[in-house]
């Protein structure tokens, strides 16, 4: 085919590196949040790789308190953003997840059973892919969370200071800090209590 000189060439799209990829959801990646500036050069990787500090002590304080407070020979409260493999193609991170030990065989990779419930603390990813940018991404990871199996997926999001709350047959639920959430056996969450005793409010 003959070409015009004078006519630009269109760029190739740049090759995103893998550790700039935070999850697999539905078939699609989801780049972490900062992954343009680090394209860019604007950012190092290292700068993007973290979280803050206040969603470090936040998820802290709730492993902590959750990790108190749940029958531990039933349940293991995992953190460290855990993987977990849903199936071909859908791999996601949590921030704190609780799994039935007798439902889990250590295999030295992602799990591969649904948790009972995860909390998650905001947001990791590059919500510009979604329509509704943080909200979508936050209802359509919860909904493969609990197509999965698990039973509750509680998120708490720092800047609105707000929880949703997502249960199998339940309407799904936002709330303030201040509320009291059921996480499991009657064990129950109230962010607000948590983080004043933990001297961060």
């Amino acid at each position: 085919m003959v070409t015009d000189a004078s006519t630009p060439e269109l760029a190739a799209p740049q090759q995103i590196p893998s550790y700039l990829v935070y999850e697999t959801l539905n078939g699609r990646p989801l780049y972490r949040k900062g992954y343009k500036d680090v394209l860019a050069k604007r950012k190092t990787p290292g700068e993007i790789l973290g979280c803050s500090d206040l969603q470090a002590i936040i998820v802290s304080a709730l492993h902590g308190y959750i990790y108190n407070e749940v029958n531990r020979k039933a349940y293991w409260v995992v953190t460290n953003e855990p993987g977990l493999h849903i199936r071909l193609g859908d791999n996601l991170s949590n921030d704190i997840a609780i799994y039935e030990k007798q439902n889990v065989t250590i295999k030295g990779k992602f799990f591969d059973v649904a948790p009972k419930v995860v909390v998650e603390v905001d947001i990791k990813i590059d919500p510009a892919e979604f329509p509704a940018k943080e909200m979508d991404y936050i209802y359509e990871k919860t909904q493969a969370m609990l197509d999965f199996g698990t039973e509750r997926v509680i998120w708490i999001t720092t800047k609105s200071r707000k929880i949703f709350v997502a249960a199998q047959g339940e309407n799904w639920l936002t709330l303030n800090w201040d509320a009291t959430v059921p996480i499991l056996d009657g064990v129950t969450l109230n962010v607000a209590d948590i983080l004043t005793e933990e001297g961060v409010l």
